[in-house]
């Protein structure tokens, strides 16, 4: 297009001098977008093109001579990067294919149902390129229910994958081997203790769903989750913090077991900080709550996708940290229908923080280790 737009001032009355140097952009843009080939099919047209504007203005010769060497030269030079760039977007495509043969074994995709539960994940790399970062999430059903882990290492990008997928791989042995979720979360902090640096940590939430009804939970330093219920979106926070995994050697603190009740129709989502922490140009962080309640809907995966969509609007189209997102949806045993044969709950949930003392919202949640209210 440069070229031609040289050869139109030309021919409508410009001057040829002036504007023939204007012809190197050419076959320099070329390098960008082009194969050597092309870069140098559009570096011959250039200086073709320029040998007859030089000719038809009457250029001295050895003006001429400079300007046509000029274009060579570019020419030459923008085959050279052409190859180059060719090389690297070969190089780069094998990483990619890598890094995604290495996230889809770390971390396997969920299908839209496991055990009773309608699911969905979304899962961003703040490290685009290379598709897998630090946060990590896995749902398997086990002989003692379905289990769950979503969980954030310390730092993001490919340093923490390693961490990750030691987590992961612990957990998925430890959930089927384990009755007690406790000693799931123990099998993982014995674990990290031997592997982990001595600043090294990873925040994480582990629940279980041993029985109908009965949600386990273990919040090791992260995020509560969010329990849809009706008309309420309500945190699900930890009755006795707990330090993140790879810590409790330094506090000498033992998580404690938390039970809520999951009921059909009700949701759950969790999260990672790389959602929560997200800041729009006003440095305002995300409101997770809020943006949940808005696109709930009985799809999770609808509801996760508007999600997401959400955020990045929020952020102005890029995050900057890696985000997990896990959403799981009890379905009524009878389509449109509640536990007692009602119709099923409507309307935009309202956010609710979840207190420790049975309501009609959330069941109570209490320690069962400690057995306390």
């Amino acid at each position: 297009m440069i070229v031609c737009a040289v050869v139109f001032v030309d021919l409508v009355g410009g001057t040829g001098t002036v504007w023939l140097p204007l012809l190197a952009a050419g076959p320099a843009l070329a390098a960008a977008t082009s194969r050597p080939a092309g870069v140098l099919g559009v570096g011959l047209l250039a200086a073709l093109l320029g040998a007859g504007i030089g000719v038809r203005r009457g250029m001295a010769a050895s003006e001429l001579a400079v300007v046509l060497s000029t274009l060579v030269a570019v020419a030459l030079a923008g085959t050279l990067a052409g190859v180059l760039r060719a090389r690297r977007e070969r190089v780069l495509a094998a990483v990619r294919s890598v890094a995604e043969t290495a996230q889809h074994a770390l971390l396997v995709p969920v299908p839209e149902t496991v055990g009773p539960f309608r699911t969905a994940v979304h899962y961003s790399a703040a490290a685009a390129e290379a598709r897998i970062g630090g946060d990590l999430y896995a749902l398997v059903p086990t002989p003692y229910g379905v289990r769950m882990i979503v969980g954030d290492v310390r730092g993001k990008g490919l340093p923490a994958v390693g961490t990750a997928a030691l987590v992961l791989g612990v957990f998925r042995e430890a959930a089927h081997d384990e009755p007690e979720l406790l000693d799931v979360v123990s099998r993982i902090e014995r674990s990290l203790a031997r592997n982990l640096g001595d600043d090294d940590f990873v925040t994480a939430v582990v629940a279980g769903y041993p029985e109908p009804g009965r949600l386990e939970v273990v919040n090791c330093g992260h995020a509560p989750p969010l329990l849809v219920r009706g008309a309420e979106v309500v945190p699900v926070d930890p009755v006795r913090p707990a330090p993140p995994l790879g810590l409790r050697a330094l506090t000498g603190e033992s998580p404690g077991l938390q039970v809520v009740s999951l009921d059909e129709g009700d949701q759950l989502l969790l999260y990672t900080d790389g959602v929560t922490e997200a800041r729009d140009t006003e440095r305002e962080f995300y409101p997770l709550a809020e943006g949940l309640a808005r696109h709930l809907c009985d799809e999770p995966a609808r509801t996760l996708a508007a999600l997401h969509q959400d955020l990045l609007d929020h952020v102005g189209g890029r995050l900057h940290d890696d985000a997990a997102l896990l959403l799981l949806r009890k379905p009524f045993a009878t389509a449109g229908t509640g536990d007692a044969g009602g119709p099923a709950p409507t309307g935009s949930p309202v956010v609710r923080p979840l207190t420790a003392e049975p309501g009609p919202g959330v069941g109570g949640a209490f320690d069962a280790r400690e057995g306390t209210a």
